[in-house]
């Protein structure tokens, strides 16, 4: 069982990583990282998910993602973001939450901070370990 939860999101995003900056003013107890410096296996993640949606993996090993793993920050940080976080959980409110997270991480190259690499897949992203930007500059 761990100590604190963890937040894993994409590090090589704009827009997460801006609004990973914000998380880091709430009151939370999480460890928060960029899945590309995290150990996904002993986290019971994988790259595929992370990539994916950001991720909360539980003291007691759950992993939750996109609008799921915002309801456990949030219901984390205690106070009235509790509240926020049950409510994100009840299952009408569930599913609206679900769309809107999967259409805000859809188009997170268009919101502020977000960047045109972060609509390509992570494996394409310049720089990306296994791109194939060196092939193209006629490298390898």
């Amino acid at each position: 069982m761990r100590q604190r939860p963890v937040l894993v999101y994409d590090g090589d995003c704009g827009f997460c990583t801006r609004s990973v900056r914000l998380v880091e003013r709430m009151p939370t107890r999480c460890e928060i990282v960029a899945w590309q410096f995290a150990d996904l296996d002993a986290l019971g993640a994988t790259r595929e998910r992370a990539e994916y949606e950001v991720l909360w993996v539980a003291t007691d090993g759950r992993v939750y993602g996109g609008a799921d793993a915002v309801a456990m920050l949030l219901r984390d940080c205690g106070g009235p973001y509790v509240l926020l976080g049950v409510l994100i959980r009840l299952p009408l409110l569930r599913s609206v939450a679900r769309w809107l997270y999967r259409l805000v991480a859809d188009n997170r190259y268009r919101l502020p901070g977000g960047t045109p690499a972060c609509a390509l897949p992570a494996d394409q992203r310049p720089g990306a370990a296994g791109s194939n930007q060196s092939l193209r500059r006629g490298e390898g």
